[in-house]
């Protein structure tokens, strides 16, 4: 099962420490307390924490010289800093020495939250290693393949890691673009320096330009406080820009001076910031055209082009799947409880004959799907037929699966035969997105319910309604982040 993110609080109001140790462990997360700053410390040495929220002041240690010492000790281990109106300038510095970001005091807790997640996830991609075909697998994330597509891949990594050029990461949706650009990274000397990931296509246009560069209060409606930016923050370290493609025109000219002078200025500032970073890309998209429609600049693509990686769609390397499917059932045994998964040979010849169009992606969700309804048993070429047959419809509900529900429900009414289309309708919905939803936290309720906006206990009777829940015939986890 996926263990819950461990937080080491460092906080020296007690009550309020109580308080916030409560709430997190409310929202699935283990929790350490710590009232001082050397303690603190002691603490993160001591233990295997995934994230440090520590309060700027503190008795025995400084917020300061506490991020100081643990980016020098642990720089892969983030921290986050709580401060009080009136010492945002000291915040920047404690992030300039290495924290991961801050938060003014008083803050709401689902900022704090989110906050956090992003914080365990940085963190998760920097200490996770990523193992190579024909390496250990120690953690269950790993390039896997013996096919000289994933053997070329493999040598390239190698050969560009330790170089300090940019490259761009070209794939279709799925193919691990996010995995070749950690081991780049974790191969690289700059391992040991901050890796922070920013999705472009996930961040609103008005704001991904702040979210890159950071802004001065004022800035723009909302702007009540200065923030330093992606780059700031991976300064000396590696920045990947996943879906380069969906880069807005205005952002593009100011990342092409970044790329070019390695200095830039905070949106609404005027103060020129030099950083060292590393720039990693990936996109889904066919630059070259975009460039030919005028859609992307053709001096930033060459910019970023130092060094090209294509990788492979799945339908490219089918003789990898069995592989694949091997390494996802022994990932996700352990999580249902499965001593020794098995899959029968013809099932395997299924899974080796579809087109795969969500790649390495989609088959590890549809092998932890077969895994789990599977209960145990070897899966069967049936199921495996079911399965793939299911989800055609997954993703495009209003244009397919769900269409095709309501033109059923409905005929079945109009002839008299059903009496509640629009409430079964709306259940099959609710099934659907729960499903999918828990299906994609791998059966994390703490997750999944912040994604759907429900409670823990609200989405845990649904679950059991639906018969999800883990105490049902299908099971999912109640374990937190």
């Amino acid at each position: 099962m996926p263990k819950a993110a461990h937080i080491l609080l460092i906080e020296d109001d007690i009550s309020l420490a109580a308080n916030l140790a409560e709430v997190l462990q409310d929202d699935g997360f283990k929790v350490t307390v710590s009232h001082r700053g050397d303690d603190g410390l002691s603490r993160a040495n001591r233990s295997e924490c995934d994230v440090v929220l520590t309060d700027l002041r503190l008795p025995g240690l400084g917020g300061l010289e506490l991020v100081r010492q643990l980016h020098e000790t642990q720089p892969r281990l983030p921290v986050v800093l709580m401060t009080a109106h009136g010492t945002i300038e000291t915040a920047i510095e404690a992030t300039k020495l290495g924290a991961y970001d801050y938060l003014q005091k008083p803050f709401e807790m689902p900022e704090l939250m989110g906050l956090l997640q992003r914080a365990v996830e940085a963190g998760r991609l920097m200490r996770e290693p990523v193992t190579l075909p024909n390496a250990p697998v120690a953690t269950g994330t790993a390039l896997v393949g013996t096919s000289r597509a994933m053997q070329t891949i493999c040598k390239e990594i190698g050969r560009v890691a330790d170089k300090p050029v940019t490259v761009l990461i070209q794939g279709e949706t799925g193919t691990g673009k996010e995995l070749i650009a950690r081991a780049i990274y974790q191969h690289s000397p700059r391992a040991k320096a901050p890796f922070i990931a920013i999705n472009c296509a996930a961040i609103p246009e008005n704001l991904l330009e702040s979210e890159l560069f950071g802004h001065e209060r004022g800035a723009f409606t909302g702007a009540d406080q200065r923030r330093i930016g992606r780059f700031e923050q991976a300064n000396k370290g590696t920045l990947f820009l996943d879906e380069i493609g969906d880069l807005p025109a205005s952002t593009q000219v100011k990342l092409l001076r970044v790329l070019q002078q390695q200095t830039f200025q905070r949106v609404g500032g005027t103060e020129t910031i030099a950083v060292d970073v590393r720039v990693l890309t990936a996109t889904h998209r066919h630059l070259e055209t975009m460039i030919r429609e005028g859609k992307f600049r053709e001096d930033l693509f060459h910019r970023l082009n130092v060094v090209n990686l294509q990788l492979p769609p799945l339908r490219e390397r089918r003789e990898d799947i069995p592989v694949l499917v091997r390494h996802f059932l022994r990932k996700y045994a352990v999580d249902f409880g499965v001593a020794n998964p098995a899959i029968s040979a013809e099932a395997m010849r299924v899974l080796q004959a579809d087109a795969w169009p969500g790649n390495v992606r989609e088959l590890e969700n549809i092998t932890r799907r077969l895994l789990l309804a599977a209960r145990g048993l070897a899966i069967n070429a049936e199921a495996v037929r079911e399965t793939l047959a299911g989800r055609n419809a997954e993703g495009k509900p209003a244009e397919s699966g769900f269409a095709a529900l309501a033109a059923t429900l409905l005929a079945r009414a109009q002839k008299g035969g059903l009496a509640d289309a629009h409430a079964q309708m709306l259940a099959a919905a609710e099934r659907e997105i729960l499903a999918q939803a828990i299906t994609l936290a791998e059966g994390n309720q703490a997750k999944a319910a912040r994604w759907l906006g429900l409670s823990r206990f609200t989405l845990r009777e649904k679950l059991k309604q639906l018969g999800l829940h883990p105490d049902s015939a299908e099971g999912v986890s109640d374990t937190s982040d």
